[in-house]
């Protein structure tokens, strides 16, 4: 496998120090140390933190995305049951030792602005993750399709919201739970 490229390092090394402590807590001079480079290497990739902050969302935007729906893809061979497998993959996330919530909620939590690019590229992951999901209800044949994505996505967001505060990944089967009866109500 090749070696990272260093400003994926970087972005990589800035992910993992945001998860853990915060946006606004970590410093350039924490992520950099950790990172083991210079200010110098930093600004040639970045013009400020803010500017890495938001290549470190739409890389984790990416790489969780995509790994999430091939898991999901490979966790069931219909759409019902890929819909239920969202939360068994979600719960396997839940129980990493590096989850820190989601990392969207909790820039937005930090970068409160409605203006805010921190904001906007959150939206923009919300909203493919919707639309992973409308495709997988409309594949379904669900009735509302519109109406069951919206329900199993505030399902899911309330599970992982939980499961941070909580510290425990029970929320994703308890949401599963739920999902099961919805899909029953809307596939019928």
């Amino acid at each position: 496998m090749p070696r990272a490229s260093r400003r994926d390092h970087l972005i990589e090394t800035a992910i993992t120090l945001f998860c853990e402590k915060g946006y606004h807590a970590t410093g350039i001079d924490t992520i950099l140390a950790k990172a083991k480079m210079s200010k110098k290497t930093m600004y040639n990739y970045f013009r400020s933190k803010d500017e890495l902050i938001y290549a470190a969302l739409r890389h984790y935007d990416s790489v969780y995305r995509n790994n999430f729906m091939k898991a999901v893809e490979q966790s069931g061979e219909t759409p019902k049951e890929r819909l239920l497998a969202m939360f068994d993959v979600a719960e396997q996330c839940f129980q990493e030792d590096d989850f820190f919530g989601c990392m969207f909620v909790n820039a937005i939590g930090e970068f409160s602005e409605q203006d805010s690019q921190v904001r906007e590229i959150s939206k923009q992951f919300k909203q493919q993750m919707w639309n992973y999901i409308a495709n997988l209800t409309k594949e379904a044949g669900a009735q509302n399709a519109e109406e069951l994505t919206d329900e199993l996505c505030l399902l899911l967001e309330g599970a992982t919201i939980t499961a941070q505060v909580s510290g425990t990944a029970k929320s994703a089967t308890t949401a599963k739970k739920i999902a099961q009866k919805l899909l029953e109500d809307a596939l019928h």
